[in-house]
């Protein structure tokens, strides 16, 4: 961790002539475009199979057809088709998972006090007047939502619910353009929950930045929008 701190540190110093206090922050935005460049191969990679599964829509309602009286073999039969064609149904959680180590990476580092026995020294730098290593909590507590620090809290999640609100649509566009599947036939086991469910999860990252230092909380908030404007781009 230290080896990333200093990461972090040398980037804040290159910044500082143009963000000045904030420039660590800036650091971390940086950090996580980064981040979200080395990815984008499989994000590029994760928009090629949904549009194959797309592609995939009229034989598979061949087989709901054709097996509409047998959900477990149309199950069966929708696996194996996806396996002749080689297209993954779950490729698009591969760009967010390989994301979760940098996040885990900058929640430790703003949590904790000390790096190598030393105190860390990256807790004492902001984004404009709240800390980095602070949470929503601590602005509440230090002038309420409409303190220094909760000002900065209330912009970052004006920017999740817009992005948020972007990302449920074209979800609930997507969704309603697939068919619905046939009652226990499921093309993959437990898709069709997900499918209802993903729509909202965007929402979920107003929770996470409430509740993780800010730090995190702009790693997030950066890695949502960067998405929002990736698949504005692959998916058009």
């Amino acid at each position: 961790m230290s080896v990333f701190a200093r990461l972090v540190e040398h980037l804040a110093d290159l910044l500082t002539p143009l963000f000045h206090a904030s420039a660590a922050a800036a650091a971390i935005v940086l950090f996580t475009a980064l981040v979200r460049l080395l990815v984008h191969p499989l994000s590029r990679a994760a928009a090629r199979g949904r549009r194959a599964q797309a592609a995939l829509q009229p034989r598979i309602a061949d087989l709901r057809k054709k097996h509409a009286k047998d959900p477990r073999r149309l199950q069966q039969a929708v696996l194996e088709l996806h396996a002749e064609e080689k297209v993954s149904p779950l490729a698009g959680i591969w760009p967010s998972l390989l994301q979760l180590p940098a996040f885990f990476l900058l929640y430790h580092l703003f949590s904790s006090g000390t790096i190598g026995g030393e105190g860390n020294g990256l807790l004492g730098h902001r984004l404009f007047a709240a800390p980095l290593g602070g949470r929503w909590a601590d602005a509440l507590a230090d002038g309420g939502p409409a303190g220094p620090a909760g000002l900065v809290y209330l912009g970052l999640f004006a920017v999740v619910a817009a992005v948020a609100t972007v990302n449920y649509r074209r979800a609930r566009r997507t969704t309603a353009l697939q068919p619905a599947p046939l009652a226990g036939g499921d093309q993959v086991p437990g898709l069709a929950a997900v499918t209802r469910v993903a729509p909202l999860l965007s929402f979920l990252t107003l929770v996470t930045v409430a509740v993780v230092p800010l730090a995190a909380a702009l790693y997030v908030v950066t890695s949502t929008a960067w998405s929002a404007a990736e698949q504005a781009l692959l998916y058009r």
